[in-house]
């Protein structure tokens, strides 16, 4: 593919049998051929992403003591806000130019796994902000669950039951993460991006965007695409967990971000990782006399937190 397909992926939920795995198909061929691909037909509410794109914008351009008081708590729970420069994607170049908020799976004051500070477990930590805390939640919930549809596709393609993965993704190590990208007015950095040459690391990822663009995709064959904005659809992408799990069948795809100069720009992207004990071994179905498992199986937390460790190594700002 030269280019990332634009998938209507209603049918995958609401369609026939036949329906359904034709749209598997399209989204099989699209993780093979450049890892990246465009969602219409959701269902997630346009007056939903415009509130969430509100309040992240709010939330970046408050007072500074909102963002401190939620200041990012570490990898280990990877949640809150992550400065200007907090962050390499690409650890081997200067610090990114954006900053971040991040929110995780929300859990009861009471769930064990959070008493006992489980990896991936903690408390969000949520800015003080009318309506904030609901705005995110709701819009949280549907994309994970827009996410587990996209792998009951996956599944269809990789020639397992359709709710494979359900089990996998139901306490998943899940972050939606508001990005801001402030206008760049002065000479970077060599090197030095919005977001850094990077592929992601989990099973899949969902990120909405305003209109500014700078997001580039690399193909197989190493050209730099531009992906550009399609009002309404998210553009989604495969992780290296998922990429891990079929054995290499699916391949995941470097992209960056230069942001435009003179504009702020913002997205709001979800990654869904696996729960923490989910065992990430190679499917069954991706594995032939031709193609042994490349990977040992390893769980959801142990192979998230080999690679978030490195992204915030001390950087300069």
């Amino acid at each position: 593919m030269s280019t990332i397909p634009v998938i209507d992926i209603a049918p995958l939920v609401k369609g026939s049998p036949e329906q359904a795995h034709a749209i598997a198909m399209d989204l099989g061929r699209a993780c093979r051929e450049v890892g990246f691909f465009y969602i219409t037909g959701h269902g997630v509410p346009k007056a939903l992403m415009d509130a969430v794109f509100d309040s992240s914008a709010a939330f970046f351009t408050g007072p500074a003591t909102i963002r401190e008081a939620a200041t990012f708590t570490g990898p280990g729970g990877n949640r809150g806000y992550i400065r200007l420069g907090g962050e390499a994607l690409d650890p081997g170049k200067p610090a990114d130019v954006k900053e971040a908020f991040n929110i995780g799976l929300e859990l009861p004051p009471d769930d064990p796994e959070l008493l006992a500070s489980a990896p991936f477990r903690a408390a969000n930590l949520w800015p003080d902000m009318p309506g904030f805390r609901d705005t995110m939640l709701d819009y949280f919930n549907r994309v994970w669950r827009l996410g587990r549809d996209l792998h009951c596709g996956f599944a269809l393609d990789l020639g397992l039951e359709p709710d494979f993965f359900e089990t996998k993704l139901d306490r998943p190590i899940a972050t939606l993460r508001l990005l801001h990208y402030p206008p760049v007015t002065k000479p970077l950095s060599e090197g030095q991006l919005g977001a850094g040459v990077h592929t992601d690391y989990g099973n899949v990822t969902l990120l909405a965007t305003d209109a500014v663009g700078g997001l580039m995709v690399r193909d197989r064959s190493g050209r730099w695409l531009d992906a550009p904005v399609v009002p309404g659809a998210f553009v989604c992408n495969i992780g290296d967990c998922l990429m891990r799990w079929s054995n290499d069948v699916y391949v995941s795809t470097p992209h960056k971000v230069v942001s435009p100069p003179g504009k702020d720009r913002y997205s709001v992207a979800f990654f869904l990782d696996p729960n923490p004990d989910a065992v990430v071994a190679c499917l069954p179905t991706c594995i032939t006399p031709d193609r042994p498992a490349k990977y040992s199986p390893i769980t959801g937390a142990e192979f998230l937190r080999s690679r978030l460790e490195p992204t915030y190594s001390s950087k300069p700002t």
